[in-house]
């Protein structure tokens, strides 16, 4: 009798506990209010952009830096986005350098992740050149375009190469470290199952490798978006177009600090849109598919 007792008391325990997970599930899966929304991503943002503007203004105000030459106004500035706005090239400006980004990012893609997976599964070619991928990532991209300039001339192929040579590392790199912390019991499971060589790659190993994966594109695109700017600011060409880099160049061979910040605040923008946009969505998919995405 008290066998009985006993097994019903563990029965309704499991039933509570189950009907508390079915709870949770349901409460998670509802829809966040726009007001909260806003509050806890837009107007935090929002506020911070607004102490960096009054404190820059009070600098001017206050006359802490009385020198327009060194530090230009808000104001100044903004007049500066408003004319490129007025004379239709402020959107061609981040387009140039945007479009040359994305376009040499896809390339690093394509190139850097088979070559992580064929750094990371085959020990001779690691041995061989795991060190040099390494040390690539850790040289400044700058360095790059003399060469590159040397080599391709001053024309979009010279872009790309600078891109490539700097982005690549780190996608590799990246996935190689996925690919470390795959268990290896995934791995024995794949190969039990018949994915072994193309397919294990494709359905085993990059799925479990997928948050070093992640962190090496992300990694990897301010790479090339840095690499992109180096490029545009040492390379200027007539037959290259404007892009954000050759805007900062500009106004620094013009002594116009408002260009200036100009250009720097459009190349700051571009890389936190692209964040937001691109890399930020891919994360939450990639957490909440492995249920450690959790709302607040």
């Amino acid at each position: 009798m008290a066998s009985t007792e006993t097994k019903s008391a563990q029965g309704a325990e499991l039933a509570g506990v189950e009907a508390g997970l079915d709870a949770l599930e349901v409460a998670g899966s509802g829809r966040t209010p726009l007001r909260k929304t806003f509050m806890d991503k837009i107007f935090p943002p929002i506020v911070a952009v607004v102490v960096v503007l009054v404190a820059w203004q009070a600098l001017i105000t206050f006359h802490v830096v009385d020198d327009p030459t060194k530090l230009p106004s808000p104001a100044d500035v903004g007049g500066e986005f408003k004319d490129a706005w007025l004379q239709g090239t402020l959107l061609a400006y981040i387009w140039t350098s945007v479009s040359r980004g994305l376009l040499g990012f896809l390339f690093a893609l394509v190139i850097g992740t088979p070559l992580g997976l064929l750094v990371a599964r085959v020990k001779f070619v690691r041995a061989a050149i795991g060190p040099v991928l390494s040390g690539l990532q850790s040289l400044p991209s700058v360095a790059w375009v003399p060469p590159a300039v040397i080599w391709l001339g001053l024309n979009n192929s010279m872009m790309y190469a600078v891109i490539l040579l700097g982005a690549v590392p780190s996608i590799a790199n990246g996935l190689v470290s996925g690919i470390d912390q795959v268990p290896p019991l995934y791995l024995r499971a794949g190969r039990t199952m018949g994915a072994t060589g193309v397919r294990g790659a494709w359905h085993i190993v990059l799925p479990a490798a997928l948050p070093g994966y992640l962190a090496g594109l992300k990694q990897g695109w301010a790479f090339a978006w840095r690499s992109l700017m180096a490029a545009e600011i040492i390379a200027s060409s007539p037959d290259l177009g404007i892009g954000l880099g050759a805007l900062l160049e500009n106004g620094r061979n013009a002594s116009s600090m408002s260009m200036v910040f100009q250009a720097i605040v459009l190349i700051l923008f571009v890389g936190i849109a692209i964040d937001l946009l691109i890399f930020s969505p891919l994360e939450r998919w990639v957490l909440r598919s492995r249920g450690l995405f959790v709302k607040s």
